[in-house]
């Protein structure tokens, strides 16, 4: 039983064709002042269907057809808008240098681009999010600790959850006996459709019977480990609610997956290295009119296994960044004018595909850390030395997901944040997920977030 369906990505995919075909067929009439014949539609329909698989690339590219979070909703009009500026320019190039379809529509573009955003607006925020027209399920939460509240917490303040926890019980607060008792309630109460429970509880393990005994007598019952919904609703891993055991069970190791890895590795990373050697008489002249300093850095990071490794990179700071930071926790080098800038395209990374060339690191993988805070985090941090499990990597689950990952700085609670996505990654790595992290990366060095 999942609880986060994944059904309206499919609708919202649907929902997008139509609204791009109606605010085509409205952008017509507008245009034209009356309705437009059929002949008329299916003359730009065509073209327009071209552009439609490209617009949907651009929303993927933006995250519209992510997790609607509560954070994300707060600026989809704002994503909306570039998205729709951004595709209206490749269609403006489309017809600029495909004249094949005799077409030349600069008033319908920019008629579109209004109709358009107004359409999709209005489907993504007005009418998407109520037709979901069952009744919200009913569950319980067993568990404890700072993760199973951030869960109840986050159902409890968004209405958009197709479920809802009735009780929440604390385990660490709550006699065995009363946890006993709420799963007799459960047992009785035919409204309440399923328990999320942290099945490392021994609180828990104490009323499995009787949940057992529920599960036959009840229409529709399901028993959700409490990890497992977390997952699906952060799309990160929980740690205070995960041990060891879970860890080494759950970190999967395909000797297909990663020959495939490795050979993606190579070809990708060989052909960017090849082409971005254009760029780097540019990059030189930049930082040497800067301050005159060197251009390239080298710096020790751990590496796979916990094996040393040497990464490569374009200056960026006054100096070479080792780790070794002041009781504040954080560097006393400084970034440089010529720096900010090959930061925010991401340029000074670009050496390290020389890294990843060699098998040090891959292009997607955990961040690679300076032996300095490794050290410091894994003595203070458990199952950080998971992260050494795979290759590091130039970008990752946690790049793309977590905006406060501390540069040039020693933070644990972030940190430990950085690491449940690292976890995440680890348990469910495929070639699809690292295909969507590159895709999503890209994204990302286009609209400069988080340089």
């Amino acid at each position: 039983m999942t609880l986060v369906p994944k059904r309206e990505y499919a609708v919202l995919l649907v929902g997008d064709i139509l609204v791009f075909a109606a605010s085509l067929w409205l952008t017509l009439a507008l245009r034209y002042t009356s309705l437009p014949s059929p002949d008329l539609f299916r003359l730009h329909l065509v073209p327009f269907s071209l552009l439609f698989v490209v617009w949907m690339a651009v929303f993927f590219l933006a995250g519209l057809y992510g997790r609607y979070t509560r954070l994300f909703r707060s600026r989809l009009a704002s994503t909306i808008l570039y998205t729709q500026v951004i595709n209206m320019s490749l269609a403006a190039l489309f017809f600029f240098f495909i004249p094949a379809f005799g077409l030349a529509p600069k008033t319908i573009l920019a008629l579109y681009l209004v109709v358009s955003f107004a359409l999709i607006f209005a489907w993504r925020v007005a009418l998407f999010p109520y037709l979901r027209t069952s009744r919200r399920l009913k569950g319980v939460l067993i568990a404890s600790g700072p993760d199973a509240q951030a869960l109840a917490e986050e159902v409890a303040s968004d209405a958009r959850y197709p479920f809802s926890f009735e009780y929440v019980i604390d385990t660490s607060s709550a006699p065995s006996h009363k946890v006993i008792q709420q799963a007799c309630r459960v047992a009785e109460e035919d409204d309440v459709t399923f328990l999320v429970v942290d099945l490392s509880d021994t609180a828990v393990s104490a009323a499995l019977p009787i949940i057992y005994d529920a599960a036959f007598h009840k229409r529709r019952f399901a028993l959700i480990d409490a990890v497992d919904l977390y997952q699906e609703v952060f799309e990160r891993e929980p740690l205070s609610l995960v041990n060891y055991e879970w860890v080494l069970g759950n970190i999967s190791s395909s000797h297909a997956y990663d020959a495939v890895k490795r050979a993606i590795d190579i070809v990708f990373a060989g052909i960017g290295l090849v082409v971005s050697l254009i760029m780097y008489p540019f990059v030189y002249a930049a930082i040497k009119l800067d301050d005159g300093g060197p251009v390239f850095i080298v710096q020790n990071r751990v590496g796979r296994f916990q094996r040393p490794i040497r990464i490569r990179k374009f200056r960026t700071m006054s100096g070479n960044d080792e780790g070794d930071y002041d009781d504040s926790g954080k560097s006393k080098l400084t970034i440089t004018r010529a720096g900010k800038w090959l930061r925010v395209l991401r340029v000074d990374e670009l050496p390290q595909l020389l890294g990843v060339l060699s098998g040090e690191l891959s292009l997607v993988g955990p961040r690679p850390e300076l032996p300095t805070l490794a050290a410091h985090y894994s003595s203070r941090i458990p199952y950080y030395n998971a992260r050494y499990l795979v290759a590091p990597g130039l970008t990752g689950w946690a790049q793309i997901k977590h905006d406060r990952h501390p540069h040039h700085a020693s933070d644990i609670q972030e940190t430990k944040e950085k690491l449940s996505y690292d976890l995440y990654y680890l348990k469910h790595r495929s070639l699809l997920l690292d295909v969507f992290i590159i895709l999503q990366t890209v994204r990302i060095v286009i609209t400069a977030r988080g340089a």
